[in-house]
């Protein structure tokens, strides 16, 4: 039983990266087939799965088309409930809901102003007030998790869950962009970049050069932050 999953280009597409994850750590079967995000040719390349117009997109072994990444975290927990997607504690588990649904519809000026990129890291960025804000309410959130569920393993909710794939390109722009945080949130982000799927992830996209690079804002850059 395998699936497929199309994905954009692994350097910058954020919600490709939350949808491979959910694959790859909670080692699921499945086959990539690589749109062209940057490309031009994404219309083309879904136009089979109509009316699936972005990535990721996800093909059931049954053929069963599924768009957007949260229908497609939730589809998984419930063809392999023993995978372990969500926390098994179910006040646990309605939070990591909660946080993956606030994600997914939340957080736009931090993810409209640092769009994310995995080459390097930009000096001297500056947060608007709104990303700001969007940092605060990360750091809330953040924090309440922690408090409740710190006990029971290290990631956002105890163990890793779909919230974890979902933070990560979070996790990511904040490395990217060299964003303001809390020692403990500095501490997830450094966690979230040193874990081997992540890794894995970037050092794919890595084998991909673009010219021109996109979102590339003038600023220095250093090399990016990768825990060892």
């Amino acid at each position: 039983m395998t699936y497929e999953l199309y994905l954009g280009d692994r350097s910058f597409s954020s919600w490709s990266l939350r949808g491979w994850l959910l694959f790859e750590v909670f080692d699921l079967p499945v086959t990539v087939r690589m749109v062209g995000l940057y490309s031009g040719t994404m219309a083309q390349d879904l136009a089979a799965l109509a009316p699936a117009r972005q990535v990721p997109t996800l093909v059931t072994p049954e053929g069963e088309v599924i768009g957007e990444s949260l229908a497609i975290a939730e589809t998984l927990a419930e063809r392999h409930p023993d995978a372990g997607l969500w926390p098994e504690d179910p006040a646990a588990r309605a939070r990591a809901r909660w946080l993956s649904a606030e994600m997914h519809a939340g957080f736009q000026a931090l993810r409209a102003a640092c769009p994310m990129q995995l080459l390097h890291q930009y000096v001297g960025f500056t947060p608007s007030d709104a990303v700001l804000a969007d940092l605060a309410r990360l750091e809330e959130i953040f924090a309440s998790a922690r408090d409740l569920y710190g006990g029971s393993g290290p990631w956002l909710c105890g163990r890793y869950s779909i919230a974890d794939a979902f933070y990560a390109p979070l996790a990511a722009r904040i490395a990217g962009y060299g964003l303001p945080v809390s020692a403990g949130l500095s501490d997830y982000v450094a966690q979230t970049l040193a874990d081997p799927a992540f890794r894995r992830w970037r050092d794919l996209g890595l084998t991909v050069s673009y010219d021109p690079v996109p979102y590339a804002l003038d600023l220095p850059t250093v090399p990016w932050p990768d825990p060892v």
